[in-house]
């Protein structure tokens, strides 16, 4: 996947599959903090 100059590739293994959870999980929890300080 790319999103922008950034290129994120799936890693193979449990390692690969828990950090795609872990780093999808911090980018909702940015976003949602983001979107709530350009709401506030």
């Amino acid at each position: 996947m790319r999103f922008g100059n950034v290129e994120i590739r799936p890693l193979g293994g449990a390692l690969g599959c828990l950090l795609m959870i872990v780093g999808s999980i911090l980018l909702s929890i940015i976003l949602t903090v983001v979107v709530n300080l350009l709401l506030r």
